[in-house]
């Protein structure tokens, strides 16, 4: 079976590495997540800072009552803070808590979506054990599956939102008769909205069906699965499906649901298709802290494993990652994670940035070529789910990573000017040239460490970067982005 091979090679080349270079050459898919320093891992201190206003604002604005952001970079966890209130009002009407509590470092979240994560993550671990193929049809291994003209829909397809099946089922899951069992045969038995491999609708239906498959193939209930495979041997002791009444005072709140007589939502699933199937389901259902998706992400940029635990085999994280919607452009999908949506990635967005929402309020961006990590966690729904987009939140997160490192140098800030031309934001081949020459000659004085003509080449580094602005040779975008990041450079040379 394709994972034991890769676990038994994988035990070989790190005994191996460790025998050659000591305990100090254990490979960098090893690597754990520390409290560390921003400058240590080459980004700006200020743009993070600069986040800490904005969310404050953010909950003033009655956006969220309260969040946690966890930015980390090459292993290096460089901001970690909480704002805020985790529980604050008791009903949809606003009332406040008598003692509302604050939101922590440590607060545990419903991810609702980044839920999905999860299911894909178990799915090809369960691909890596050898017991389908990703163009297998579902219903081959779940035969009631293939009811209603659905018997050619692959695995491939649910994982990538191109099975055809709509957001979510024709009847609310939680007004079927009966138990988790009856349910999730309603859910088997629905149809498609388009035939299969046409369209890319991103739909609930499609990783609950990837739910049932986990249970099918494994024999163990999802929520056992996913413990014993993923979040146990990553030590991710906050993360789990239905919470104990133990933890509720560490979780946020969520919404106060009177139409379906729930009440306040604190420490069960917010999603109601989830509540009818007990809390386990594959779409959403699993509550998580900053610190422990940190870890999860790490796990992914290390390719698969994470401080001697193989998660995920090299091929398998390979197929994760690729984008397998090239047929519908702006829907970047692999198996899971979306790509490269600049939406909520905003700077961070590159063909290769992974990363997913959920409708509670939350997002985790994943960078490759940054090596970067960065989570925001809010209970927007809180108390009601008609609230102003977190969105802006999510993009301005993204943003100020990306410009804690693209404004760290010269050099780096290249990078983004060519980051800038592979996106179409500047087109002309003179003005990528004009801006490269002159962020060489900063560079050139950066390296000489001498402040002054720094400073005073970012300078007319602006002049060319307005120049080029008023003769529509870059995009407002782009005009935006140098210029935040030439004053952040700035700065750090003053």
């Amino acid at each position: 079976m394709r994972k034991k091979v890769m676990s038994l090679l994988f035990t070989f080349i790190l005994l191996f590495s460790t025998f050659i270079s000591g305990a100090t050459g254990i490979y960098a898919s090893e690597s754990g997540l520390n409290p560390g320093d921003a400058h240590d891992v080459e980004m700006l201190q200020q743009p993070l800072d600069d986040l800490d206003p904005f969310i404050e604002n953010a909950i003033s604005d009655q956006v969220m009552p309260g969040a946690v952001v966890l930015v980390a970079r090459d292993g290096q966890i460089v901001k970690h803070d909480a704002y805020g209130y985790a529980a604050r009002y008791t009903d949809g009407n606003f009332t406040e808590m008598e003692n509302p509590i604050e939101m922590q470092e440590n607060t545990i979240f419903d991810t609702a979506s980044i839920s999905k994560l999860f299911t894909a993550t178990a799915i090809m671990t369960l691909w890596d054990e050898g017991l389908f193929e990703l163009d297998d049809p579902v219903a081959l291994y779940i035969p009631e599956f293939a009811s209603n003209g659905k018997e050619e829909v692959t695995i491939k397809q649910l994982l990538t939102h191109t099975s055809g099946f709509r957001a979510s089922t024709t009847v609310p899951v939680h007004e079927i008769e009966g138990d988790r069992e009856d349910r999730l045969d309603f859910v088997l038995n629905e149809t498609l909205e388009v035939p299969p491999g046409t369209r890319y609708l991103y739909s609930d239906v499609d990783f609950i069906t990837l739910g049932v498959l986990i249970e099918r193939l494994s024999g163990q209930r999802q929520d056992e699965y996913v413990a014993e495979n993923i979040t146990e041997p990553l030590q991710m002791s906050d993360t789990m499906y239905s919470p104990p009444a133990s933890l509720k005072n560490r979780i946020a709140a969520t919404e106060y649901q009177a139409n379906v007589n729930r009440g306040l939502v604190w420490g069960s699933v917010h999603d109601e298709k989830a509540w009818a199937l007990d809390g386990v389901a594959g779409h959403a259902g699993v509550f998580s802290s900053a610190e422990d998706l940190a870890v999860f992400g790490q796990m992914m940029l290390n390719e698969g494993s994470y401080q001697g635990e193989q998660i995920l085999s090299e091929e398998a994280f390979d197929l994760i990652t690729t984008n397998w919607n090239g047929a519908f452009p702006g829907q970047d999908q692999g198996l899971g994670w979306e790509l490269n949506q600049s939406w909520y990635m905003d700077d961070l967005a590159e063909q290769n940035t992974i990363g997913h929402t959920g409708y509670t309020g939350t997002s985790i961006v994943i960078s490759p070529n940054k090596k970067s990590i960065t989570i925001l966690l809010t209970n927007r729904v809180h108390p009601t789910r008609n609230t102003v987009s977190t969105n802006p939140t999510r993009r301005m997160v993204s943003e100020k990573t990306a410009s804690a490192i693209d404004a760290w140098s010269a050099e780096s800030m290249a990078s983004l000017v060519n980051r800038l031309v592979d996106r179409g934001e500047i087109t002309d081949v003179s003005t990528t040239r004009s801006l490269l020459t002159h962020l060489r000659t900063v560079s050139h004085f950066e390296s000489l460490d001498q402040a002054h003509k720094v400073r005073k080449h970012l300078e007319g580094l602006q002049l060319l970067v307005d120049f080029h602005n008023e003769n529509n040779s870059i995009s407002d975008n782009a005009y935006e982005t140098l210029t935040t990041d030439i004053d952040y450079l700035t700065g750090k040379w003053q």
